[in-house]
């Protein structure tokens, strides 16, 4: 199984392109950095773009500019001919089998796309997002480099977009509990690729980090990948 890693903060973008390799995996997760902000939707639109890349998804525009259309091409060479657009189709919820969106945070979106639309979005393409939530429902108080904040897990949010992609929401307050979680989404996806058939089912996994929500180290993602 292939997998990719999208990392988000106030902004997403891909720090592991989809690999077979363990120590790739581990030492694109090495270098995250704890960042303020927490960009869901805009990690879920990254990570569907790295799926469907000649769909020619535009972060920029869903998040600054509500009017444009966020799938409009962003310019062309004066030199080529413009190629006409094909007309987006949407599919079942779900029925996508190549891939599927694994995506970790405390579900508190405070900037970017928005999360609900981005879930419409993966669904309307039949990809799946399993969300694992970190962090309580009570909140506490995490600092770094001088700020501080409180965070909160929001689970409505979470399983809203499981239920709107077909997928399913887990639980994961400890180490432990994330570990046993990526162990039954392993044997899930698993079964999906021989249910479908597909060949190198890709499991794009949306590690999409909000690192400082529900103080969650690092460590863990060491020694569970």
């Amino acid at each position: 199984v292939k997998v990719g890693i999208v990392a988000f903060a106030g902004s997403a973008q891909v720090v592991q392109p989809v690999t077979l390799s363990r120590e790739d995996l581990v030492t694109a997760i090495d270098k995250f950095q704890l960042q303020r902000a927490t960009a869901i939707g805009s990690a879920i639109v990254v990570s569907l773009s790295e799926l469907f890349p000649g769909q020619g998804f535009d972060v920029g525009s869903m998040t600054y500019n509500r009017n444009s259309d966020p799938f409009a091409p962003q310019g062309r060479a004066i030199d080529k001919p413009e190629t006409e657009k094909k007309a987006f189709v949407p599919v079942a919820p779900g029925s996508y089998g190549s891939a599927a969106i694994i995506l970790l945070t405390d579900g508190q979106r405070t900037t970017g796309v928005d999360t609900a639309e981005a879930a419409k979005m993966a669904a309307d393409r039949g990809v799946r997002v399993y969300t694992v939530g970190v962090g309580t429902v009570d909140g506490e108080v995490i600092g770094f480099e001088g700020w501080s904040m409180r965070v909160r897990l929001d689970e409505d949010s979470l399983k809203e977009v499981a239920r709107t992609t077909q997928a399913e929401y887990y639980y994961a307050g400890t180490a432990d509990n994330l570990k046993k979680v990526y162990e039954t989404l392993s044997s899930r996806l698993t079964v999906e690729k021989k249910e479908t058939e597909i060949a190198g089912l890709l499991a794009l996994v949306a590690s999409i980090l909000a690192l400082f929500s529900a103080g969650l180290s690092v460590l863990w993602f060491n020694r569970i990948l």
